[in-house]
C-alpha cells in the first residue's frame, strides 16, 4: 500500500528512506507523510537506530553532492579521507529536524538488540531491517513506512511504500 493509505489517527513507525527521500526531495509522497506527522494526523515514530542510518547515508550523499568523492564505493573513499569527514556538516541538520516534525525517536537498548535476531532469523531481515521491525513490534506499531519491501515479510506488520520513486 502506499503512504497515502494511512489512515488518520494511525501510529506509524517511519523507517529511514522515508526521511532520506524526503529531505533529498526524491518523493513528494514521503514529504507529505511527514506533514501529516506535523499536522498530527497520524503519529509518527522512529528510533535512534534510524536517525544513524539517516545520518550515515546523508553525509555520503553530501560528500558526493559537494564534489568531495566520486560515486561508488563512497564509504571507503570516506574512511581513507577523514580530513573530508570532518569537513562535512549538512548532515546532520536531518537529524535534528526529525523530531521537530513531531516524530517520537524511541531508543534501542540490549534486549530489543537481542530480541530482532529472531527477526533475522524468522523472516531473512538484514540487521537494520530487523532491528525497524522489533522496534515497531516493541511500541505496538503494526504500520511501517518504508520503501523496503523485505518489511513486507514480517507478519504482524502492514508496510506502507511510496510509489513516486523512480
Amino acid at each position: 500500500m502506499t503512504l497515502d493509505a494511512i489512515e488518520p489517527d494511525t501510529s506509524v513507525f517511519i523507517d529511514a528512506p522515508i526521511f532520506i527521500y524526503h529531505f533529498t526531495g526524491a518523493s513528494t509522497e514521503c514529504r507529505r507523510l511527514l506533514e501529516r506527522c506535523e499536522r498530527g494526523d497520524i503519529r509518527g515514530i522512529t528510533s535512534v537506530v534510524v536517525l544513524a542510518e539517516v545520518a550515515h547515508r546523508v553525509m555520503t550523499i553530501e560528500a558526493v553532492a559537494k564534489g568531495l568523492v566520486s560515486p561508488g564505493n563512497v564509504v571507503k573513499k570516506l574512511r581513507d579521507k577523514p580530513e573530508i569527514v570532518s569537513s562535512l556538516r549538512g548532515y546532520q541538520d536531518p537529524v535534528e529536524k526529525i523530531p521537530l516534525m513531531f516524530v517520537e525517536v524511541v531508543p534501542l537498548d540490549l534486549g530489543l538488540l537481542l530480541r530482532s535476531a529472531q527477526l533475522r532469523t524468522r523472516f531473512g531481515l538484514l540487521v537494520n531491517d530487523s532491528l525497524v521491525a522489533a522496534s515497531a513490534l516493541e511500541w505496538n506499531v503494526a504500520s511501517i513506512a518504508s520503501a523496503d519491501a523485505d518489511l513486507a515479510r514480517v507478519r504482524g506488520l502492514t508496510l506502507f511504500r511510496p510509489d513516486d520513486l523512480e
